[in-house]
């Protein structure tokens, strides 16, 4: 069981969630948005485009990911446009994300499924979106967080990273994170928090030397497995 990892440091203030949102609030104000989020604010924010669009997303930079699924939507925009689309046109249209001839077998395939055993409506069940192939536990969260308005964690690798860094867990899987804070998490910032912490994570937080000396959590962060840092 995931347990959290912030004992009481001397030299660090106790780790304060709320405050810990005001803080990364203020801290990614002006940076570009994770790729759902920001598809969301231009308009792409029912449960098929945020399905779709966080299927596109994997493995896939954001600033891409924007660009193929506006040039996507441009042309499909629900499942009975998607499936009419042949094979090569989907492929070319994802053209630029990784894995375009996989990714586009599988809109495919769940777009047909959602008409079919579904009445052409996303499912809103994590089970349920799950059993779609290519959607995994951070697909079917961004759909029920970003497309539903349901909260849900979604955990992306700077989730993981970051409040695995801050103490605020300890979970060695980005799987076992979102288990630890679904109990942990209040359910208000369970959308948040992927919403937050993936701009903090590719700006402030890195995967290689944060940016500590000048980052807002410094004195909650238990800067765990940091080693160097700018």
């Amino acid at each position: 069981m995931p347990l959290r990892s912030a004992p009481p440091l001397a030299d660090k203030d106790p780790f304060d969630i709320d405050e810990a949102f005001r803080r990364l609030r203020q801290a990614v104000a002006g940076r570009p948005k994770a790729a759902m989020f920001a598809l969301r604010d231009r308009g792409y924010g029912s449960p098929f485009e945020q399905l779709v669009g966080s299927l596109i997303s994997a493995r896939t930079r954001d600033e891409t990911t924007i660009v193929v699924c506006e040039r996507l939507f441009a042309v499909a925009r629900t499942p009975q446009q998607m499936v009419a689309l042949t094979p090569e046109e989907l492929t070319r249209l994802l053209d630029g994300a990784t894995f375009p001839e996989p990714k586009a077998r599988d809109i495919r395939a769940l777009s047909r499924r959602i008409l079919t055993e579904h009445a052409g409506e996303v499912p809103d069940t994590p089970d349920a979106l799950m059993a779609f192939h290519g959607v995994g536990p951070k697909i079917a969260a961004l759909t029920l967080a970003v497309g539903f308005g349901i909260p849900a964690v979604a955990v992306d690798v700077h989730v993981h990273r970051i409040v695995n860094r801050w103490g605020f867990v300890a979970a060695p899987t980005p799987e076992r994170t979102m288990v630890a804070l679904m109990e942990l998490l209040p359910r208000h910032y369970w959308v948040e928090i992927n919403e937050r912490l993936v701009p903090f994570g590719k700006w402030i937080c890195t995967g290689d030397r944060p940016r500590c000396s000048t980052c807002a959590m410094l004195s909650m962060c238990r800067q765990v497995g940091v080693t160097t840092h700018r």
